[in-house]
Order: structure tokens, then C-alpha cells, then sequence
């Protein structure tokens, strides 16, 4: 992708969802430097597709409430 190009929000979320993006954070409540309160966070946003590591044209094995292989 050039740096003059555009994208289309749609594509960019396709994207995404394709092939998973992992967000994390961290939030600390603190007072007079002692914290009180530490709050990890981390979430996976993607596809079940992508989640289970099946291609466009997978086999259909490893997904929920199917036998592997």
C-alpha cells in the first residue's frame, strides 16, 4: 500500500478480522505513589475463522463442537 493511497473502513475491518489483532492495556489507581488498584487488559478481535487457524478454504477441523481432524 503506497502512502498516497486510501482505504475504505470496510476493508481495513476485513483486514482485521482476517487475520486478528491483539489489544492490551494496563490501568493503575494510585494514590500518593501506592497503588491500589492495578488492571490488566487483553482482548484478541478477529474472526472464528481466523481464531481457529482455518484458511478461507479450510477443513473445517478444530472448530467449536467439531472432532479434530
Amino acid at each position: 500500500m503506497g502512502p498516497g493511497r486510501e482505504i475504505a473502513l470496510v476493508d481495513l475491518l476485513d483486514r482485521v478480522l482476517a487475520s486478528g489483532v491483539v489489544i492490551s492495556g494496563e490501568i493503575t489507581l494510585s494514590i500518593a505513589d501506592v497503588d491500589l488498584v492495578r488492571i490488566s487488559l487483553r482482548a484478541l478481535v478477529a474472526s472464528i475463522r481466523a481464531a481457529w487457524g482455518e484458511g478461507a478454504g479450510g477443513s473445517g477441523s478444530g472448530g467449536p463442537g467439531e472432532e479434530p481432524g
